[in-house]
C-alpha cells in the first residue's frame, strides 16, 4: 500500500518536532533550588551571659520591689501575686533565650535548672491568682519563695550579682545615706553639686546708747548759769561823801 506523499511529508515533520521537543527537555537549563543557610549565634562567653543576665534580673528585681513596697487601693489580694508570676515567669524565658555559654562546667547548666523549676512554680502561682483562689495562691506562694531562695543561691554559685540579689527598689545614681559627716551641700557620688541649704544671717548686736547728761530742769534745756559775786555796793549807787 503506498503512502500519499503529503501524509509521508506530516509524518517526517511529527518525528522532527518530536525529536526537537526531546533535545530541549533533556538540556542543561533545569534550575536548581538552594535552601539558604541560617548562621546560628555563637554561645555567649561567662562573662557576657552573666553581665546580660545580670540585666535582666536587675529589671525584674526592681519592678516586683516595687510591686511589693505599693500598696494600692482597690487592689485584689491575689492581684499583686499575679502581677509577680508574670514578671519572674519573664526573667525565665529571657534567661533560656541566652543559651548556654562555652566551656560551661555544669555549674550553669544547675542554674538554668533552678530558674525552670521557679518559672513551673510562678505558673502555677499565677493560674491559682486568676482563679482568686486565696489558699492556692498561699501554698503556691511559699513554694515560689522556695524555688527562689533555691535560684537565688544557683546564681550566686555561678558569679551572677543582681540574679542572687533579693527584689528591691533601685539605688538611685549617687544616693544613699551620708556618712562620715557629709552634708547635702556635699558633691554627691553621682557627681552632682547639691546647692547647700540656706542659712539666716545672726542677727547683729546693737551697742546700747549712752544716756543724755541731765540738765537740771524741766524741759532738758541748757544748765542756767551761776549769779554774779556781789561788789558790796549798789548798782547804780552814790558812795558816801
Amino acid at each position: 500500500m503506498r503512502i500519499p506523499a503529503n501524509k509521508t511529508i506530516l509524518l517526517i515533520l511529527g518525528v522532527l518536532a518530536a525529536l526537537l521537543v526531546g533535545g530541549c527537555g533533556g538540556g542543561g537549563d533545569e534550575t536548581e533550588t538552594t535552601t539558604p543557610t541560617v548562621e546560628e549565634p555563637a554561645a555567649l562567653t561567662e562573662e557576657e551571659l552573666i553581665e546580660q543576665g545580670d540585666g535582666i534580673c536587675a529589671e525584674v528585681n526592681a519592678a516586683v520591689g516595687a510591686l511589693s513596697s505599693s500598696e494600692s487601693e482597690g487592689t485584689s489580694p491575689t492581684g499583686d501575686s499575679e502581677k509577680i508570676a508574670n514578671l519572674y515567669l519573664g526573667m525565665v524565658e529571657r534567661l533560656q533565650e541566652l543559651g548556654t555559654p562555652e566551656g560551661d562546667s555544669g555549674d550553669y547548666a544547675r542554674f538554668i535548672e533552678a530558674a525552670e523549676e521557679l518559672g513551673k512554680v510562678e505558673g502555677e502561682l499565677k493560674l491559682a491568682a486568676e482563679r482568686e483562689d486565696v489558699a492556692a495562691v498561699e501554698e503556691k506562694g511559699g513554694e515560689a519563695a522556695a524555688a527562689l531562695e533555691e535560684f537565688q543561691s544557683q546564681a550566686a554559685i555561678y558569679g551572677f550579682e543582681d540574679c542572687s540579689d533579693e527584689p528591691g527598689l533601685p539605688t538611685p545614681v549617687g544616693g544613699g545615706a551620708t556618712s562620715g559627716g557629709e552634708s547635702e551641700g556635699e558633691e554627691s557620688g553621682g557627681g552632682v553639686e547639691v546647692e547647700p541649704e540656706y542659712e539666716e544671717p545672726a542677727p547683729e548686736e546693737i551697742a546700747p546708747e549712752e544716756a543724755a547728761p541731765e540738765t537740771g530742769g524741766a524741759g532738758g534745756g541748757p544748765e542756767a548759769p551761776e549769779p554774779a559775786p556781789e561788789t558790796g555796793g549798789e548798782s547804780g549807787g552814790v558812795g558816801p561823801g
